[in-house]
């Protein structure tokens, strides 16, 4: 594990008055304290009453260790590999879209990731070119949506592996419901001077988040656009009009993933499996992996915590095909619970964003070393030399805490 150099932080933003957090809630913290309203909104959001968003991150506490007091190993082993890439730790980047907490957006992100030694998924909705992410990170995976004609998606995902990809993952777990019970966030189509005054308010109240778009003297006009989305070097269209496309697309069929995964060629995922006899299918296609995921809450809402199915699929599939989680994940020691419930590793998503807007690339690498030393406390408690050597006879599991559809 790279050691962590506070004063290399502080000197990386000299401004911040504690730039190191001890926590990924205080992360989220600042992240609120600093960013817009609107922004941090978009960052928190769920769908309808949010029953799912509280369910991933409240079902881990339920979850308890029966630790060793004597017989810790001196030295354990994180590291693990995934889609065919070695990570040094069991944790990588889940793929979010428009990174507009931070003018580096996806790069910073990508440059963290690199720092600690571990992978990036990369939206096909994100505000920087696929070729510059993998530019900085070469542990890079795709993320498709299922938006335009199969000529369409293949293109871009060519486009990808052109640039260095090394594997595809294709979001599933979507549902075009976006009401929520709080309101949703105002996000313009495109940063005009009619956006700038409507949400003048909102970011003259918050001057850090302001100056960090100032470089050189000059304003850096956040982009709203999917530059991933049309051919390299082409201009990619707004947010709102991918979205647009992308619910007016038909929804893929298994047949139409097993096409695209042979015609990838390489690694490839499949996110937002809840259910067993959607696993076996992943595993029937071909696909490398699969992850167990509600997409943070913004699936339909009462879909259960993703780590309360995680124990189902992998007892179903896990011989056969990866098995990733994706969802809730705050702590190492949340970590450690999805890997002895059968993950291979997890993916994060709202944790890196957190640290990605209060601190920038050096508040990811913040985030991924939290979690990383977590993880480390508690293999080292429990007695164990490898995360591999995790298991669910480390934790107690109340008898109502898995859910299982599609057995």
């Amino acid at each position: 594990m790279a050691k962590i150099n506070k004063d290399a932080i502080k000197a990386a933003n000299p401004w911040a008055r504690n730039p190191w957090f001890e926590t990924v809630v205080e992360a989220q913290r600042r992240a609120r304290k600093r960013l817009p309203r609107s922004v941090y909104s978009s960052l928190v959001a769920g769908t309808q009453a949010g029953i799912t968003v509280n369910d991933n991150m409240n079902a881990y506490g339920e979850l308890g260790w029966a630790p060793h007091v004597v017989g810790a190993q001196p030295d354990r082993e994180l590291s693990t590999s995934v889609m065919g890439q070695e990570i040094s730790f069991p944790v990588m980047i889940s793929p979010t879209g428009v990174q507009a907490v931070d003018p580096d957006g996806e790069v910073a992100v990508a440059r963290a990731a690199a720092a600690r030694g571990t992978a990036m998924g990369l939206s096909s909705f994100a505000s920087h070119p696929v070729e510059e992410v993998t530019e900085v990170n070469d542990k890079v995976f795709f993320q498709i949506y299922w938006l335009g004609s199969r000529d369409d998606i293949l293109a871009r995902a060519m486009r990808a592996k052109e640039a260095g990809a090394k594997g595809l993952i294709v979001t599933t777990d979507w549902v075009f419901n976006v009401g929520r019970d709080w309101g949703s966030p105002e996000i313009p189509e495109k940063v005009d001077m009619r956006a700038l005054l409507r949400l003048g308010p909102e970011i003259a109240v918050k001057p850090r988040y302001a100056l960090s778009w100032i470089r050189d003297g000059k304003i850096i006009i956040p982009d709203l656009t999917a530059p991933n989305l049309p051919a390299k070097g082409e201009t990619g269209p707004t947010f709102f009009g991918a979205y647009g496309e992308w619910m007016n697309t038909a929804p893929p069929t298994w047949e139409d993933l097993q096409w695209l995964r042979e015609q990838w060629g390489g690694p490839f995922m499949v996110k937002g499996i809840t259910r067993v006899d959607d696993a076996k299918r992943a595993v029937d296609i071909g696909a490398t992996a699969l992850s167990v995921s509600n997409h943070g809450g913004n699936n339909l809402d009462g879909t259960p915590a993703a780590i309360r199915l995680l124990p189902a699929i992998a007892d179903a599939v896990g011989n056969d095909i990866e098995v990733l989680l994706d969802g809730g994940i705050r702590r190492g020691s949340d970590v450690a619970k999805a890997l002895a419930l059968g993950a291979r590793a997890v993916m994060i998503g709202r944790a890196y964003l957190w640290g990605l807007a209060a601190n920038g690339q050096t508040g990811v690498e913040n985030v991924l070393d939290l979690l990383r030393m977590g993880l480390d406390g508690v293999v080292m408690g429990l007695g164990h030399k490898s995360v591999h050597e995790l298991s669910r006879d480390d934790l107690f599991i109340p008898a109502d805490f898995t859910r299982s559809f599609g057995e």
